[in-house]
């Protein structure tokens, strides 16, 4: 069974790519093959689409608030609400989250999934910085379309054994780091300490230094090459990877839906390992 991780974006460029890690594992240690990067999001619907079984980890989220959806007359159903949303251009969500927002009180304003406020992630509704609304708007249906499979939201197709994962490379960070900040996209703040703080982060998850369980390995060139990434783009995505593995671990423990918990909300979803 292969593993994925991927740093998603809404709108990839040459600049700002979509980065899959491809990997598998063996007991506790997980291994890096390769890192893929995709400047289309066609191109990520044909890496999606491709033959194989595969578990990863997306950091993009799968769901919205409970409450917005509710707020705003939304189908309550998951598929029907993904349905939905993915009908709707980017300006008319924008529209529609904005009003949500102003009719709230000052320091309420977003709706929050209940795994956001556990993970401290951004909402999911938001637009801007991180623009994730845009970034399930672009990544859902696709990874619908290739027949993939996200507990506790949507079945399995009939054949097919890709499974995804809500990730957050966040939460996985922090638990090494802190609050030391890793990467930016502003290259004026690519310093030192940041490079540094990349270093360490790959050596604590080479060393298993995490609550995971796992170990990751990597070579010398691999390593040199996400350290680089000032970015971050390519350590996040190895960062979702172990996600994936801690829940397809999970899974093979005996765990249903892949570690994440059996009372999930089937409208907001989960991210693996909150």
């Amino acid at each position: 069974m292969q593993l994925l991780g991927c740093d998603f974006s809404s709108s990839p460029s040459r600049r700002k790519s979509i980065v899959l890690a491809w990997g598998a594992m063996e007991g506790t240690r997980v291994t890096l093959a390769r890192l893929e990067r995709l400047e289309t999001l066609d191109a990520f619907s044909h890496a999606m689409a491709q033959p194989g079984d595969w578990v990863g980890g997306f950091d993009l989220p799968f769901g919205l608030p409970r409450q917005l959806v509710q707020t705003l007359g939304w189908p309550l159903d998951w598929a029907d609400c993904m349905r939905h949303y993915a009908g709707l251009s980017r300006a008319e969500i924008r529209e529609r989250f904005a009003a949500f927002c102003n009719a709230r009180p000052v320091g309420a304003k977003f709706a929050h999934r209940a795994t956001d406020l556990l993970a401290k992630s951004s909402p999911s509704m938001k637009w801007v910085n991180p623009p994730v609304a845009f970034m399930l708007h672009a990544g859902v249906p696709r990874l619908l379309d290739a027949d993939v499979y996200l507990p506790g939201l949507h079945p399995p197709e009939p054949g097919s054994r890709k499974v995804a994962l809500e990730a957050y490379p966040g939460l996985l960070a922090r638990e090494l780091l802190g609050s030391r900040s890793y990467k930016s996209d502003d290259k004026a703040k690519h310093t030192p300490q940041r490079l540094l703080a990349r270093k360490d982060l790959l050596n604590g998850l080479e060393l298993g230094q995490s609550r995971l369980g796992l170990r990751l390995k990597v070579s010398h060139a691999q390593r040199d090459h996400v350290v680089a990434d000032a970015a971050g783009d390519a350590l996040d995505a190895v960062l979702c990877l172990l996600q994936a593995a801690w829940g397809l671990r999970q899974h093979q423990q005996g765990a249903p839906m892949y570690g994440l918990p059996a009372d999930l909300d089937p409208l907001e979803g989960w991210i693996v390992t909150a």
